[in-house]
């Protein structure tokens, strides 16, 4: 195979990471290495703790070799929309192969569900009977599964690990999908040993303790700073308060708007109005997605026009990938972007505004990099 593909978040890069790009340069030694990493917004809505650009020299330096921008048009969004926006940047980029880490731990799994998804009246059925019992799109998809396949399927990178195969199947992609077990417990908040959750990194970031045991050494400088969507609960607060169409704005619905507008008065905190917020259906990482595009005036409309992949944005290469590049660019039907000027783009001006949106709180210089920056261009083999 002579490229091998991997779909991350990195927020932030820690020791777990590490471990699965050792394994990917193990299973294939003379691939190259293509990365398709979110910007500075996460899938479950959050501020990245580290930038895109961040991302980019730590993944250079561990040994990938191509890094390319996941827009957020996917990347804020539900498990199924991530997944398709992902998978059809690798399909462009030519990839052999994709390696996702999952608890499943073997492929078979994910092929069969994925088929159920695709193919089974059964499944279908039962996804509709749990909508009907108000059961969130997760838990929904994850029961009409057991039911169909016997086959349980609910953690966090489960579903991802089960959305890029259904891709994969459902476009006939020629992407061989490869699973290996993870090496952490996903919701896990306590350190034990050196490789521990994000969510348990982004914790103790939080409350200024100590994880130099649980992120490589070289990305710790990357740490220095904790920023969250709660840094931006004031702008969110004023928006909900007082714009009058929050309908507008995507994965807002009628039926919340009132809970919206109720909670919000009495709440200080983002941490708070989530939690007095959510719901069985309305799941806390909805409402954060919600919340996401509420502040950066995503709206449904906007969502509907940019229904596609429009380009491929590089952040970052090695000789390697410059040359993997190079060699496929002839077959690739849409625009490589190397830089933010002399590009117009709807679904580039999304980024660009919500680039500046982030820099109110993170810093001008977030927005000086978004429009001048060009691909990082290292070739780190030192690991």
């Amino acid at each position: 195979m002579k490229s091998v593909g991997l779909i991350c978040e990195y927020n932030p890069f820690h020791n777990g990471h590490l471990y699965h790009l050792q394994k990917v340069k193990e299973m294939f030694k003379e691939s190259t290495i293509i990365l398709v990493v979110s910007g500075n917004v996460t899938q479950r809505g959050d501020i990245s703790i580290l930038t895109k650009w961040e991302k980019a020299e730590i993944a250079l330096h561990y040994g990938v070799d191509l890094v390319v921008e996941l827009p957020y048009l996917y990347a804020s969004q539900s498990a199924d929309i991530f997944c398709k926006g992902a998978m059809k940047l690798l399909s462009y980029l030519k990839v052999d192969a994709i390696v996702f880490g999952s608890e499943i731990g073997s492929i078979e799994p994910f092929i069969k569900c994925a088929n159920a998804t695709i193919y089974s009246s059964e499944y279908q059925e039962r996804l509709q009977y749990y909508f009907n019992q108000k059961e969130n799109y997760p838990t929904s998809l994850s029961k009409a599964l057991f039911d169909t396949t016997g086959i349980s399927i609910h953690q966090p990178n489960d579903l991802l690990g089960l959305g890029y195969v259904k891709e994969i199947l459902k476009n006939h992609y020629p992407i061989t999908p490869i699973t290996i077990p993870r090496t952490n417990e996903y919701h896990s908040t306590s350190f034990s040993g050196n490789i521990s959750s994000a969510s348990s990194i982004r914790m103790h970031l939080k409350n200024k303790e100590n994880i130099e045991n649980q992120v490589p050494a070289f990305v710790l400088p990357y740490l220095k700073e904790y920023h969250s969507l709660e840094d931006f609960f004031p702008y969110i607060r004023y928006k909900i308060l007082s714009d009058a169409n929050l309908n507008q704005y995507e994965t807002v619905d009628e039926r919340i708007i009132n809970r919206l507008q109720k909670k919000i008065e009495s709440s200080q905190t983002l941490e708070e109005f989530i939690n007095q917020t959510k719901t069985k259906y309305y799941t806390y990482n909805r409402l954060m997605r919600m919340c996401s595009h509420i502040l950066f005036s995503f709206t449904k409309e906007e969502n509907q026009r940019l229904q596609d992949v429009y380009y491929l944005r590089i952040l970052g290469f090695s000789e390697k990938g410059r040359k993997y590049l190079n060699a496929i660019k002839k077959d690739i039907s849409i625009p490589i972007i190397t830089n933010y000027s002399n590009n117009k783009n709807h679904e580039l001006d999304l980024d660009l505004r919500i680039t500046k949106i982030l820099s109110l709180i993170k810093g001008n210089s977030l927005l000086e990099d978004e429009l001048t920056k060009g691909p990082i261009k290292k070739d780190f083999r030192n690991i």
